[in-house]
């Protein structure tokens, strides 16, 4: 099982971070409603820009606390924990606009896998 934890914790913020600084201005297939990029997809929420890149900030800082879980153990819990709850914010905010079943793949599955990495550190399945 630590291997699949090593795995999760380069999965998850390989995904998040390819999200937010290489497809920030990108249309994709799991955008919110009909936005073509990050900002609109946050105003198809009725979120402003600021909310956006405070969430963005957020991400980011949670994947980089859990490549950084590889040299300091204590960063990997807070780090997947933080990363599950901003998660299922994404999920919440698809769900508040109706989004189709395939817009919330990715967060799901972040939000899986940040709880599996924190289930794991914690020794909870081993």
């Amino acid at each position: 099982m630590r291997y699949l934890k090593n795995i999760l914790m380069i999965a998850v913020p390989a995904v998040v971070l390819n999200v937010w600084l290489l497809r920030f201005n990108l249309a994709t297939a799991y955008r919110g409603g009909n936005a073509t990029n990050m900002l609109e997809e946050f105003s198809v929420y009725g979120l402003n820009d600021t909310t956006a890149y405070l969430v963005g900030g957020l991400k980011i800082i949670a994947s980089l606390a859990l490549l950084a879980g590889f040299f300091f153990e204590k960063a990997i819990k807070p780090a997947a924990s933080m990363m599950a709850v901003l998660m299922l914010g994404a999920i919440a905010m698809h769900f508040k606009v109706a989004d189709e079943a395939i817009k919330f793949l990715p967060a799901g599955l972040m939000f899986l896998f940040s709880s599996l990495i924190f289930l794991l550190q914690s020794r909870i399945i081993k």
